[in-house]
């Protein structure tokens, strides 16, 4: 990998105020995670975010809006994958999640944002921190 490459992730959030949490298998196994994805070329931020959800999960989120962006440097140290996070919130959505992409993930639960269990992805443990904290970005993200 010459340069980094840019993902999307998408903290979803429910009427009870928990979010969307997938636990991964395949790539990024076995980490928990925001739904998400790869910035493809031509796309913003919002219709990434808008793709990426429903291909995971079938949901259909609404105005999304950049929140973070993130230099994820934990998974460049262990997988040599560099990646930039642009992250988007959304709370309005159509649906009910469900597994669409079996070999990337094996379950989608609602999660109490202090409650998300480990080990997270570190582009989705960086967003939910930068969201906590209404920051937009967040110097030391190791």
């Amino acid at each position: 990998m010459d340069r980094p490459k840019v993902g999307v992730g998408v903290i979803i959030q429910n009427s009870r105020g928990e979010i969307l949490i997938g636990k991964r298998i395949g790539s990024h196994a076995p980490f928990y995670s925001i739904p998400g994805g790869h910035l493809e070329n031509g796309e913003t931020f919002e219709t990434a975010a808008i793709k990426e959800v429903f291909e995971e999960t079938g949901l259909i989120i609404k105005n999304p809006k950049v929140f973070c962006v993130t230099n994820n440097l934990r998974t460049f140290r262990n997988e040599k994958k560099h990646y930039i996070s642009i992250s988007l919130f959304a709370d309005e959505f159509e649906g009910e999640p469900v597994i669409k992409e079996p070999g990337k993930c094996e379950s989608w639960t609602w999660c109490n944002m202090d409650d998300i269990p480990g080990p997270q992805f570190d582009a989705s443990e960086f967003a939910i921190a930068c969201f906590q904290k209404k920051q937009f970005y967040i110097k030391d993200q190791i």
